[in-house]
Parts: C-alpha cells; sequence; structure tokens
C-alpha cells in the first residue's frame, strides 16, 4: 500500500470498519501525515457477459456504474444509491451461478432495481435499453409505470 499523497509505503491504519461492499480502512501516512481512507472488496469472479451479437467480455461494474449515473444525472439519486444498486446487481448475477449469461437479463435486473429507485431515472434508462424510438413508446411505457405504482 502506498499514500496517495506522496507515494510512501505502509500508511498505518487507523481504524478498520466492516462495510456491506467490503472493509473499509482510515489510513494515516507516516511520511506527510495526510489521512485517507481505502475499500478492500473481495475478488469473486462474475460470469462472463454474452452481448447481442454473440460476443462474451467479463462483466463490468465500472461500466454498469457509469451508464446508470448518465441516467441519474440531476436526479436525487446519491452516489451510495447507485453503489448498492450495483452491488445487488452482481450479487444477483453471481447467485445465479452461471459461467455465461445474456446482457439482457443483467438489464432486466438493473431497470427492475432502477425502477424502484427512480422513476425518472428509470424511463431515461428505458429509452436506451428497451429501444423507445419514438414519443409513442415513452408514452406507453410512462403510461405503464404511473398504472403500476
Amino acid at each position: 500500500m502506498e499514500c496517495p499523497y506522496c507515494g510512501a509505503k505502509r500508511p498505518k491504519v487507523i481504524a478498520t470498519y466492516q462495510d456491506v461492499r467490503g472493509i473499509r480502512r482510515r489510513r494515516e501516512c507516516r511520511g506527510c501525515n495526510q489521512r485517507f481512507t481505502t475499500l478492500e472488496r473481495p475478488v469473486l469472479t462474475t460470469p462472463l457477459v454474452v452481448k447481442k451479437d454473440g460476443r462474451r467480455e467479463e462483466f463490468s461494474r465500472e461500466k454498469l456504474l457509469s451508464g446508470l449515473r448518465i441516467s441519474c444525472t440531476r436526479r436525487p439519486v446519491s452516489a451510495d444509491d447507485l453503489e448498492r444498486l450495483v452491488d445487488r446487481v452482481e450479487a444477483g448475477i453471481r447467485k445465479l451461478g452461471k459461467t455465461e449469461i445474456d446482457s439482457r437479463v443483467i438489464g432486466d435486473i438493473v431497470i427492475a432495481e432502477l425502477r424502484e429507485l427512480d422513476p425518472v431515472s428509470y424511463i431515461r434508462y428505458a429509452i436506451v435499453y428497451l429501444g423507445l424510438e419514438d414519443l409513442e413508446a415513452v408514452r406507453k411505457e410512462i403510461n405503464r409505470l404511473l398504472e403500476a405504482g
């Protein structure tokens, strides 16, 4: 472990907390006395994602989080809410126990979670994910959302 400020080796651990996402450690650099937090997460294998065109790629938590951030821009959705949503999606696909998973399955899990989190962000995500290409399709999805809620 290196200090992110000065690069000194082996900062001391001040406090350790167990978190849903992993182990958080508050550290202090022995060289520059700056404090920072690290997050340790277990490395768990996730299935390969099978894309529409048949390509296979590693599941990318960062890619999913990036798309969700775009959908939630200027919405009252915290970064922690998005992290928890991605945690649930990741746990859900691991729980399936498959070595490969269709991207559509992941998308369905994400869209269900997002519908519960923020309806406007859900519509933004759905426009791309469900391929809503005209206003009538968007209106139908909004009406379906209003009827359900």
